[in-house]
Formats: C-alpha cells, sequence, structure tokens
C-alpha cells in the first residue's frame, strides 16, 4: 500500500512540474480545457484583427451574411466570469446580435441553463454600459440572443442538434413560455461539410482536431499526435501561418492538457485503494485540525500544538485568530 502510495504522489508530482513549465496561451487555463477547446477559443478569440476576421467568417458562414468590416465585431467574451467552467467562451455582438460560442467535446443537454446564466451576465453589462431603464415605463430594446455550441466529442451526434432549458424543468411545462435554447453544431468529420466550405478558418480547425484523433487512435504517443498534426498544418500553411508562428505555444498548452487528462485517467483507474488512502489521510487531518482548536482553548501554546499533532505552525496560528475573532465554535 504505501510503495502504491508513494507511486501516486511522484505521478501527481510529475504532472505538476510539467504543467508549470509549459507555456499557456494568453487567457486561457490550459489544464481546465481539452485539446479541442483552447485552440477553438485561442483561433476564434478576437484578441487581434487576424483572429477577428476569423471569427467574422465563421459569423458569416452561420448566419449567411457576407459582413467584411471586422469593426463591425464587438467582443463581449467576460473573461472574469464566476463559474469556471465557463471561462473564456466566446461572445460577441454584431448586427444587434449577442451572439456566444462555445465548444464542446462532451454531450452536456445542460447548456441551455449554462447559456442562460451566461446571457444574463452579458445582458446586465450591456444594460449598464447603455444606461437602460429597466424599472422605466418605457419598452427598453436589447440585443437578440444566439447560442451554438460547436461538438467534435466521440459520440455520435446528429448534424445539428436543438437543447431546450425547458427539457431541464422539473415539472414538464407545455406551455414554452419560458425558454432558452442551445444550438448544437456537430463539426466532426463527414458532418456539416458545408459550413466548413463556407468557413475555411473552420476547416483548418476542424482538419488538425482529425489529424490528432487519428494520430491518437493509432497509438500514437501524444507529443508524436500533435507535433506531426502541426507538422502537416504547417506544410498545409492552414489558418495563414498560424500553426508555424505559435507551434511551441500550441504544442506545449495540448500536451498540458494530455498530461491532466491522463493524470485524471489514472486516479480514476487506481480506484478504491487510492480511495482509502486518500479518505484516511483526509481524517487524520481533520482529526489533527479538531485536535488543534481544543487545545488552543485550553491555552497551550502554538509551537507545542504544532509539534504534536503535526501541523505546520502557520495553520495552528491562523486557527487561533479564527478562534480569537470568534469564527469557530
Amino acid at each position: 500500500m504505501k510503495k502504491k502510495t508513494k507511486a501516486i504522489k511522484k505521478n501527481r508530482t510529475k504532472m505538476q512540474e510539467k504543467t508549470v513549465k509549459t507555456v499557456n496561451l494568453p487567457g486561457i487555463d490550459a489544464t481546465k480545457r481539452t485539446f479541442r477547446d483552447t485552440l477553438f477559443r485561442s483561433i476564434y478569440s478576437g484578441k487581434d484583427d487576424r483572429s477577428k476576421r476569423w471569427l467574422l467568417s465563421l459569423y458569416n458562414a452561420l448566419s449567411d451574411k457576407n459582413y467584411t468590416d471586422i469593426s463591425a465585431l464587438e467582443i463581449t467574451t467576460i473573461d472574469d466570469v464566476i463559474y469556471v467552467t465557463m471561462k473564456n467562451d466566446l461572445s460577441f455582438l454584431i448586427n444587434s446580435e449577442m451572439h456566444l460560442f462555445e465548444q464542446q467535446s462532451t454531450v452536456n443537454p445542460n447548456m441551455p441553463l449554462r447559456g442562460l446564466i451566461y446571457f444574463s451576465q452579458l445582458y446586465q453589462k450591456e444594460v449598464a454600459k447603455r444606461n437602460l431603464d429597466i424599472f422605466g415605463r418605457a419598452r427598453i430594446k436589447i440585443p437578440s440572443p444566439k447560442f451554438v455550441v460547436f461538438y467534435n466529442g466521440k459520440q455520435e451526434q446528429d448534424d445539428i442538434v436543438k437543447y431546450r432549458l425547458s427539457d431541464l424543468f422539473e415539472v414538464k411545462d407545455e406551455s414554452r413560455e419560458f425558454e432558452w435554447t442551445a444550438t448544437l453544431i456537430n463539426i466532426n468529420k463527414n458532418h456539416n461539410e458545408s459550413l466548413q466550405k463556407k468557413c475555411e478558418s473552420l476547416y483548418h480547425y476542424c482538419v488538425f482536431v482529425d489529424r490528432v484523433k487519428a494520430n491518437l487512435d493509432k497509438r500514437m504517443e501524444p507529443e508524436d499526435a500533435i507535433n506531426e498534426a502541426v507538422d502537416f498544418a504547417i506544410k498545409s500553411n492552414f489558418l495563414d501561418g498560424y500553426f508555424k508562428e505559435q507551434r511551441m505555444n500550441i504544442v506545449g498548452n495540448l500536451l498540458t492538457e494530455f498530461n491532466q487528462e491522463d493524470y485524471d485517467r489514472n486516479r480514476r483507474a487506481e480506484g478504491f485503494e487510492d480511495g482509502v488512502e486518500y479518505g484516511k489521510e483526509l481524517g487524520e487531518r481533520q482529526t489533527a485540525i479538531s485536535n488543534a482548536k481544543n487545545l488552543l482553548k485550553l491555552g497551550v501554546t502554538p509551537e507545542t500544538i504544532a509539534q504534536g499533532c503535526s501541523l505546520p505552525l502557520e495553520q495552528v496560528l491562523a486557527l487561533r485568530e479564527e478562534i480569537a475573532k470568534g469564527v469557530m465554535a
């Protein structure tokens, strides 16, 4: 058991060291995303003119428009949204429409609720920016919402799927008076090919992702699978040289994410034994903290408590401060 625990901790340390050394794309927490998510957001973030052109082309392809002026786009992405799982989703205003784009590699029927939460924050910002009086007698005008989820996961899905908020209601509501819809668009190989033909940047993204997946299916190591796909993208001049310019960032971030995913799978595979060991350690820590609190109330010095309970002195001092403030019972 001890050898097993040491091996687990060693694996965790190696994974964390690799994560720290990896260069991250600006504004993206790579450990929270899969390689498909991070790359999609970096391409369409709208952080520079080239990215805005790609985003505008994607909008045109979806809406059958022909906008050419990137100044028509107003990026509204909320970088500091409190919902960590929705951080860095892509949102923008154009043509009096509020668009939210998200990439998903797993099927998630809860997307309408997530979108509703995200859009409520977008509308709050819009109301404040335009100084609209939502309590007044006059009817205000707001941008109409459009929520699109680009899907390229392994589970089979139709070309287009509509997820509705009403499907989540505990009590079935046939009135449709309260509704919010997320439109899933399948961008896997052999799906929605006409859309990819209309948007070159999306086509390049999809081909690259498919290449990585195909390499992994051939049992290639993640690093080799990614580098081969990047080489192919560079040779094909995908995204106007973006892969060549950002090679280190792309490979580094994708490897970071594979390290995280592999670590998570290993943790699950370790199963019950690891869970028991972790639970034991957690229980011992909780017991030590409880004992430290009782000893502090009896007037024992923090130094003695730290030594006797095997706790850091800083933690014991923090417990004493909490007790002094009346936080602890």
